[in-house]
C-alpha cells in the first residue's frame, strides 16, 4: 500500500486535448453542450480549430474577423451551423458545407435585449437567454431567415445552462428566485423555483452549479454556515415537472476559500484551491437527518489530483516532461468532470481512481456501500468479501460478511425479479412499444462472480459457514441457488460430512431441484447411503419416478421400486422384464418369487391368463420360476 502522502484519488485521464493555449492573439471558448473547444487566433483573417469530445475530432476554418471580437461561438449538434456572438444585442448564423463556413451565406439575427448567451437544442433551434427571458428560434438556412417559435418573458439576471438535462436555471431580478426551465425543440416548460427561504437570499452566480448525480438534476449552492463561518454545499434535487425542488442533502467542507464542483461516477467532487485538495461526497450514503436534510462529511479526508506530467516537444529522444500546476488559478471546471487549463492549452476529464480511495475507508460495511454505486466497483467489491473469508479473519468477521451478502443480493434480487418481469408481461411474439429494456444496476453481482470467490477459500475449515451465510441470504431475497453453486455447496457438505445439514437443505429446497443435482448427488452415494436418500428425495419433488425407480433397482431395492412403479406409473405401464432382470440379480429367491407372482397376477388381469406375452421377453425368467418353485406350478390359480 501507499504511504497516505501518496495515496491519490482522482486523476487527470490520459485521453486529455491539447489545443493552442489562450494568449494576446488567441481566445479561446468551449460548448458544454457539445464538449467543444474552440481556439480562436485572431489578426487579418480569424482562424478557428474545433476540437473535441474525441481526441481525433478536429475542425479547422477561417472566418473574417470584421464586426468585432468574437465573445461567444457554439456548433449546431450536426457542425452544420455556427453561432457567433460579437455584440450584446445579435447573433450571427453561419452555414457550413462539408466542415467549411459559406461566408457569403451569413444570417445576422439582432434583438432589442441584451444577450447573456445561447444554447442550441435542435441541429436547426436555438434558445437566445437575454435579460428579458428565454426565446427559442428555428433557423432556416434555404431562406436565410432567423424565425421565433416560443418565447418566455421573465426578468433575469444571470443563468446557468446544463446541456444534459436541456435545463436552464435562471436567476430573477424579482426576489432572486431561481427558476428552472427545461428549453426543448418548440418547447420551453416553466419548471417549480428552488426554495432559498424565506426571504430569499441573494445567490452569486460564481456559487451556483448545476450537475447530474444518480440521475436526477441537481442545483449545487455554495454558501456560509452562519454558525460555524465554514463552506457548504446545498444539495437541491429537481425532481421533474410538477415537484419543487429540494434541498435534500448539505454537504459539510469545513474550510474556507474558494471552491470549484466536478461530479464523477455519481460523486460530488469539491475542490479547494487554498489546500489543493479534492473532498469526495456520495449522496447516497448515510450521515446526519436534521429537518429532513441529509448532512454528509467527506467520504475521506481530502487528497490532491494525482500528479500530471505533460509531455513537451523535445529533440531528445525521450522528450521533455514538464509536471502540470495543479489547481492552477488558470483553471476551469465543466460538467461533469471537465477540466480546462487555457494557459496550458490542456482540457482533461477527472477520473476516479477506485482503488486507492478503497485503502482510506476502513469501515469495511460503507465501503460496501460506496462500491455498490460506482461503476467500476465490482472487482473492488469481491477483492473485499474475499479479504473478508481469507484465513487469517478466522471467521471473526462473520457478522459483517452476512450483512455485505444482504446488500449485494438486495440489489441482485432486484435485478431477477424485474428480469422475470419483463420476460413475463408479454408473449415472446409480441413487442411493446412502450416497454424498454431494463437498465442493470451499477454494480451487479451474482452468483457466478460468487462462486469464483469462494473458490479461492476451498476445503478451508471455515468454507461451510461462508457458504451457509451466503447461501441463506439469497434464501432471504427468495433467489432460487443455481447449478454451479449448488455443486460447490453440496461438495463441502459431503466433505465435512454433514449429511444431515444437506438433507434439510434438499428438504427445504434450498438447492437447485434439477435432474442433473440429482445426479450429481448420486454420484457421491458411494460416500454414505444417507446422500442416495438425499438425490430420491430431491427426485421425489421433482416427481421423476423413473429415475428413481432406475436408482432404486440399481440398490437392489426391487420391492420398493416396484411398489412406486405401480402407484406412479400405474401397473399396466410397468415393464415386466426389468424387474424380474432385477430380482433375479438380486439372489434373494424370495424377492423373485414376490415380484413374478405380481407380474402372474397382472397378467391374469389384463390378458386371462397367467402366462406372459412374447414381446416381454421373459423366457429365461420363467424357465428359473419353474425351475426353483416347481411346487407352484401345480396351483391352478382362478380368473379374476
Amino acid at each position: 500500500m501507499d504511504k497516505p502522502n501518496g495515496i491519490h484519488y482522482i486523476e487527470l485521464a490520459n485521453n486529455f486535448i491539447r489545443f493552442d493555449a489562450a494568449s494576446q492573439l488567441t481566445k479561446v471558448f468551449f460548448d458544454d453542450t457539445n464538449k467543444q473547444i474552440f481556439a480562436v487566433r485572431s489578426g487579418g483573417a480569424t482562424g478557428v480549430v474545433v476540437k473535441g469530445p474525441a481526441e481525433d475530432a478536429v475542425i479547422t476554418f477561417c472566418m473574417s474577423d470584421r464586426g468585432g471580437d468574437i465573445h461567444s461561438i457554439k456548433f449546431s449538434p450536426d457542425n452544420q451551423i455556427l453561432a457567433v456572438q460579437r455584440v450584446e444585442n445579435a447573433v450571427e448564423f453561419v452555414c457550413f458545407q462539408g466542415d467549411q463556413p459559406q461566408l457569403q451565406d451569413i444570417i445576422t439575427h439582432q434583438v432589442k435585449t441584451l444577450i447573456y448567451g445561447f444554447v442550441w437544442v435542435h441541429n436547426r433551434e436555438l434558445a437566445l437567454i437575454s435579460n428579458t427571458g428565454v426565446e427559442v428560434f428555428q433557423i432556416l438556412p434555404e431562406k436565410r431567415q432567423v424565425r421565433s417559435v416560443k418565447a418566455l418573458s421573465i426578468s433575469i439576471k444571470w443563468f446557468a445552462w446544463s446541456g444534459d438535462a436541456n435545463v436552464a436555471l435562471l436567476c430573477t431580478t424579482e426576489g432572486n428566485t431561481l427558476v428552472p426551465v427545461l428549453v426543448k425543440q418548440k418547447v420551453i416548460t416553466k419548471l417549480p423555483k428552488v426554495n432559498l427561504g424565506n426571504p430569499a437570499r441573494e445567490v452569486e452566480e460564481s456559487k451556483v452549479t448545476l450537475g447530474r448525480v444518480y440521475g436526477v438534476l441537481a442545483v449545487f449552492i455554495l454558501q456560509s454556515n452562519s454558525t460555524t463561518g465554514m463552506m457548504e454545499v446545498e444539495v437541491h434535487l429537481l425532481n421533474g415537472p410538477g415537484l419543487a425542488p429540494q434541498k435534500c442533502h448539505v454537504l459539510r467542507l469545513s474550510l474556507v476559500g474558494r471552491f470549484a464542483i466536478n461530479t464523477v461516477d455519481n460523486l460530488i467532487v469539491v475542490h479547494h484551491q487554498a489546500t489543493a485538495t479534492s473532498l469526495l461526497f456520495d449522496i447516497a450514503l448515510t450521515g446526519e437527518l436534521i429537518d429532513e436534510v441529509t448532512y454528509h462529511a467527506p467520504i475521506t479526508p481530502g487528497r490532491s489530483i494525482k500528479p500530471f506530467g505533460l509531455k513537451l516537444p523535445s529533440l531528445l529522444p525521450d522528450g521533455h516532461i514538464m509536471q502540470c500546476e495543479l489547481y492552477s488559478t488558470n483553471w476551469v471546471l465543466f460538467q461533469p468532470n471537465i477540466v480546462i487549463d487555457a494557459k496550458l492549452g490542456c482540457m482533461w476529464y477527472l477520473n476516479l481512481c477506485i482503488e486507492p480511495l478503497c485503502n482510506l475507508i476502513s469501515d469495511r460495511l460503507r465501503l460496501t456501500e460506496f462500491l455498490l454505486q460506482r461503476s467500476s466497483g465490482k472487482q473492488m467489491q469481491l477483492k473485499v468479501v474475499q479479504q473478508l473469508m481469507d484465513e487469517q479473519y478466522k471467521g471473526t468477521l462473520l457478522p459483517v460478511l452476512e450483512t455485505i451478502f444482504d446488500k449485494i443480493n438486495k440489489i441482485y434480487a432486484s435485478w431477477v425479479h424485474l428480469t422475470l418481469q419483463n420476460q413475463t408481461a408479454l408473449p415472446s411474439n409480441v413487442k411493446s412499444p412502450t416497454n424498454k429494456q431494463a437498465t442493470p444496476p451499477i454494480v451487479l453481482i451474482e452468483q457466478s462472480d460468487m462462486v469464483q470467490v469462494f473458490q479461492s477459500i476451498a476445503e478451508r475449515p471455515h468454507m461451510e459457514t461462508v457458504l451457509m451465510l451466503y447461501l441463506q441470504s439469497l434464501n432471504k431475497y427468495n433467489i432460487a441457488a443455481q447449478e454451479e453453486l449448488s455443486k460447490m455447496i453440496i461438495s463441502e457438505l459431503i466433505r465435512n460430512r454433514s449429511f444431515d445439514t444437506l438433507r434439510r437443505l434438499v428438504s427445504y429446497s434450498m438447492l437447485l431441484e434439477s435432474k442433473p443435482i440429482a445426479c450429481f448427488l448420486l454420484s457421491h452415494s458411494d460416500v454414505n447411503s444417507a446422500i442416495s436418500q438425499v438425490a430420491i428425495d430431491m427426485l421425489g419433488k421433482m416427481q421423476a419416478y423413473e429415475i428413481i425407480i432406475e436408482v432404486m433397482l440399481g440398490q437392489g431395492r426391487v420391492i420398493d421400486a416396484l411398489r412406486l412403479a405401480k402407484n406412479s406409473l400405474g401397473t399396466d405401464k410397468v415393464q415386466a422384464r426389468k424387474f424380474l432382470e432385477a430380482a433375479y440379480k438380486s439372489q434373494d429367491d424370495l424377492i423373485f418369487h414376490s415380484v413374478y407372482r405380481f407380474f402372474q397376477m397382472r397378467n391374469l388381469r389384463m390378458y386371462e391368463t397367467l402366462n406372459f406375452p412374447k414381446a416381454e421377453q421373459c423366457t429365461e425368467f420363467i424357465q428359473h420360476y419353474n425351475n426353483t418353485f416347481p411346487a407352484d406350478n401345480a396351483v391352478k390359480l382362478p380368473k379374476s
